[in-house]
């Protein structure tokens, strides 16, 4: 098994160095070792509490991501008193967005603290920000919801969130130009196929059209990220008639 850190301990006391390892990050000390044990192992470890139960971050990455997005929601509303229910919905789902979560994350620190069967090349960024949301939920579980929503604000919305930069920020150009052709009432579609060939990594090519006509062609190892590349083509390909 590659552990990334030797921090940890089947002892379920304070003297479990993951403790030292967490009390920078979170800004107090944890009461019960056990939930972060939990937020920082991948399944890849196939471990199992005494319930014969998965011991991994899944089910405290669900808890975080509630938590998370209730307190933004609460953060928003009170930033900006004028704003609408739209502007408040698309400034949460900027700070909620799995980009951004990755991006926090990364710069916490959180990936090394993790406990795993595989190399840490082996994670592509989304591990970042599944990391920041399983500690949520294990801050959540271990102190209860007022000290969370504190922990939230010091270290995640005070040093990371600036509603003025994040204005004009485009996290999904999909969701856009959905939106954007939803309120023009533009037909848009994708025609995606899977790539054959002698590749080891399997490719998908998208086009996208618009009211049947092509507006931009994309390749990813993914049909989201083909997609996602796509509409990032064609919104500067339309840009000039799209209002943000």
């Amino acid at each position: 098994m590659n552990y990334i850190q030797n921090i940890f301990s089947p002892r379920q006391n304070k003297n479990n160095p993951l403790f030292s390892a967490l009390e920078p990050i979170l800004g107090f000390r944890p009461k019960t070792v056990e939930f972060y044990e939990r937020a920082f192992t991948h399944r890849s470890t196939k471990l199992k509490d005494p319930q014969g139960n998965a011991f991994n971050y899944e089910r405290l990455e669900y808890v975080g991501d509630a938590i998370l997005g209730a307190v933004i929601a609460d953060y928003l509303y009170k930033s900006v008193p004028s704003a609408n229910e739209g502007y408040l919905t698309k400034m949460r789902s900027k700070i909620v967005s799995r980009g951004y979560l990755n991006k926090i994350g990364k710069e916490m620190g959180l990936m090394p603290l993790m406990r795993s069967n595989l190399a840490l090349s082996k994670f592509g960024q989304n591990t970042h920000g599944n990391l920041l949301e399983a500690l949520v939920g294990a801050v959540f579980l271990d102190k209860g919801f007022a000290p969370c929503k504190q922990f939230i604000y010091n270290s995640i919305i005070d040093p990371y969130v600036d509603i003025s930069l994040l204005e004009g920020k485009i996290t999904s150009y999909k969701s856009l130009l959905v939106e954007w052709c939803q309120k023009e009432k533009n037909n848009l579609r994708f025609n995606c196929e899977k790539d054959d060939g002698v590749e080891i990594i399997k490719h998908f090519s998208v086009t996208l059209l618009i009211n049947d006509k092509v507006i931009a062609k994309a390749r990813g190892t993914s049909r989201k990220k083909a997609e996602e590349k796509a509409c990032h083509r064609a919104y500067f390909a339309l840009q000039d008639k799209i209002e943000l």
